[in-house]
């Protein structure tokens, strides 16, 4: 009976469950045998460990999280709003799932949170010592920055030293990622041109790289082209996918983006904590030593880098990405918010490293945090007039591999 009840307990009445079976295909027996494959049964569902529904169907009518899901709820008031699942990779630099939450091996795009791999090759190959960049324009050149007047400032000096103009960034102007750069820019009448782009570090960088190895400019962010195929090499390198498994697609400021697996992600960050390589050591050590320049004022990245001193480096993606490198431990997170909500990233990478904490893998103590960190663990949802009506916050577990 346990199909006819789930129908009944959702609104479908005794005939409900074998309708619903016939509308989707199943025929007049497959909603009692749906029920019984899931472990439904004559008791009340029971859901899966985490939620793989098929494209264009809501996850809402199949699944439910359970009390060992990492999640983030938004709640107004006493009544949990929405929530925002997320999956969960950490592993070392020898490959081990140290722990997991969700889909650890769902291949999603790296985003933005693939910065210093795609900046690896400008280093490696003597690019940047050709051009003289220093540790402030290495840490641009892995940054997703907030256009702040230092970040313009760094951008302009790569692009000075590489003698380019900044009509060669094929990177197109968007509003800065700090509102409050971005009111005070239009206040002020400020032009936002393609150096404003948070992405402009790394686009300096590949045109760097190109005219290192007399490669063309134009062309430089399409797949294909040498500067492309140089990065990909390193991508398939550190995260041990190779390109004919990986999935491809152009990124929010026209270069290369990679489809990878969670799992590979965190290995790369991993390896990237660990690695002795001269390479990436440097821009490790770049990222460590200018917080303020990966990310920005207010932002996680650069608080959490700030508060630990570069004990934790994080690294942002659009559509609910984030990555960490723990030196210290050589582990590496790689984190995915279902639903792409870039609020809940943050508070979801907290979570999982105050779980490594707890169990002894990380340098870090919230509680003792300074408030520039602390903030980030929940945050405020305000009405238009400021006033706070609810707070996002993450909940839920990682599971831990022996």
């Amino acid at each position: 009976m346990g199909a006819e009840q789930w129908a009944r307990s959702n609104g479908r009445g005794a005939m409900g469950a074998e309708q619903w079976a016939r509308s989707n295909g199943r025929g007049a027996m497959g909603a009692e045998q749906w029920a019984r494959s899931n472990g439904r049964g004559a008791m009340a569902p029971r859901y899966p460990e985490y939620c793989i529904c098929p494209i264009g169907v809501s996850p809402l009518l199949f699944c439910s999280p359970m009390s060992d899901h990492l999640r983030v709820e938004s709640i107004r008031g006493d009544l949990v709003e929405s929530v925002h699942r997320v999956s969960v990779a950490v592993v070392d630099h020898a490959g081990r799932l140290v722990a997991s939450a969700g889909a650890p091996d769902r291949v999603t795009f790296w985003r933005s949170a693939a910065k210093p791999f795609q900046a690896f090759p400008l280093v490696a190959d003597g690019a940047a010592d050709r051009f003289g960049f220093d540790s402030r324009e290495l840490a641009l050149a892995c940054a997703s920055h907030s256009s702040e007047p230092v970040h313009i400032q760094v951008a302009e000096s790569m692009l000075k030293k590489a003698e380019l103009g900044e009509q060669a960034l094929a990177c197109g102007p968007h509003p800065p990622l700090s509102s409050q750069v971005y009111e005070h820019a239009l206040r002020h009448g400020l032009t936002i041109g393609p150096r404003w782009s948070n992405c402009s570090g790394k686009h300096v960088g590949m045109l760097a790289l190109a005219l290192a190895h007399d490669w063309p400019l134009a062309g430089y962010e399409r797949a294909g082209h040498p500067v492309q195929q140089r990065i990909l090499a390193e991508i398939e390198r550190w995260t041990d996918v190779p390109a004919d498994q990986m999935r491809f697609g152009v990124d929010g400021c026209t270069v290369v983006c990679f489809g990878v697996p969670l799992r590979a992600m965190a290995l790369a960050y991993a390896r990237f904590a660990a690695s002795t390589d001269p390479a990436m050591a440097r821009l490790r050590s770049a990222m460590a030593a200018h917080p303020g320049l990966i990310a920005g004022t207010g932002r996680i990245c650069t608080d959490l880098n700030e508060a630990t001193g570069g004990a934790i480096l994080a690294k942002v993606g659009a559509d609910g990405i984030h990555c960490a490198a723990i030196p210290a431990a050589g582990l590496g997170v790689a984190l995915k918010v279902a639903d792409g909500d870039m609020r809940s990233s943050g508070p979801a990478l907290l979570a999982v490293l105050r779980q490594l904490a707890d169990h002894g893998f990380v340098p870090l103590d919230l509680d003792q945090a300074p408030a520039s960190l602390v903030r980030h663990v929940e945050l405020p949802t305000v009405n238009t007039r400021g006033t706070v009506t609810g707070t996002l916050r993450a909940t839920g577990a990682v599971r831990f591999w022996d």
